[in-house]
C-alpha cells in the first residue's frame, strides 16, 4: 500500500474501505471519544456511510488527501488517524490539523510525532502558509501536543455544539503555526 509520509515510528497512508473495522474500533472506544462526542458509540453504518467518505476525500488544492490512517511503522498496527485537510478545499494555504490515536498509542508520543512530520510536509511540499487546530479547552493531552508540535495558542472561543458534552462548558481553544514562525524555528 502506498505510503503518504513516514516518520521514524509512524506510516501514514490513505485510507481504503478495508479500514471500516479499525474506524469502528476507534469511534466506539468511550475515552478516544471523550472529547468528541462524549464517550458515545458510533455505528458502523455511519463509519461507512459519512465517517469512510469523510477520510478518502481528494483535496485538489493540495494534489492528496486530507486525513490519513496511522500505522505503527514496525508492527503495521493500526494506530488512528491524522487530519491535514485545507479549511478551505479551494486553498492549500490553511490547513487544518487533527488526530485521533487510540489509548494504546497515547502517552507514547506519536500524536507529537506524527503532527510534526506533517507541519513540515506541509510548509515544505504542500503550499500551506498556516497550521491551525483547535479542541476543547479542557483537553489537556490534546493541548500538549499542539504545543509540542510547534503550534501556539492562539485563542479560546465558544464552538456551537449540538449537545453539550462534559467540559463544553469551558470553550474551546485554537493553536496556530505560520510558515514564517516554522521557519524561524527551524
Amino acid at each position: 500500500m502506498q505510503v503518504f509520509l513516514e516518520t521514524g515510528r509512524l506510516s501514514l497512508r490513505p485510507f481504503t474501505g478495508a479500514d471500516a473495522d479499525h474506524l469502528v474500533a476507534l469511534d466506539n472506544d468511550p475515552e478516544v471519544m471523550r472529547f468528541i462526542n462524549g464517550g458515545k458509540p458510533t455505528g458502523r453504518e455511519t463509519v461507512q456511510t459519512t465517517t469512510l467518505p469523510r477520510l478518502l476525500q481528494v483535496y485538489p488544492c493540495l494534489g492528496t488527501r486530507g486525513y490519513w490512517a496511522a500505522e505503527e511503522k514496525s508492527t503495521g498496527i493500526f494506530l488512528g488517524w491524522f487530519e491535514f485537510r485545507p479549511v478551505n478545499e479551494h486553498s492549500a494555504a490553511v490547513v487544518e490539523l487533527g488526530y485521533r490515536l487510540n489509548k494504546a498509542a497515547w502517552g507514547r508520543g506519536f500524536a507529537t510525532e506524527g503532527s510534526r512530520a506533517l507541519i513540515d510536509k506541509g510548509f515544505t511540499d504542500l503550499g500551506v502558509e498556516r497550521v491551525t487546530a483547535n479542541t476543547m479547552a479542557v483537553n489537556t493531552g490534546s493541548r500538549r501536543v499542539m504545543e509540542k508540535a510547534g503550534l501556539r495558542f492562539r485563542r479560546n472561543f465558544t464552538g456551537d455544539w449540538p449537545e453539550a458534552i462534559e467540559g463544553s462548558e469551558h470553550g474551546e481553544v485554537e493553536y496556530e503555526l505560520t510558515r514564517v514562525e516554522w521557519e524561524h524555528g527551524r
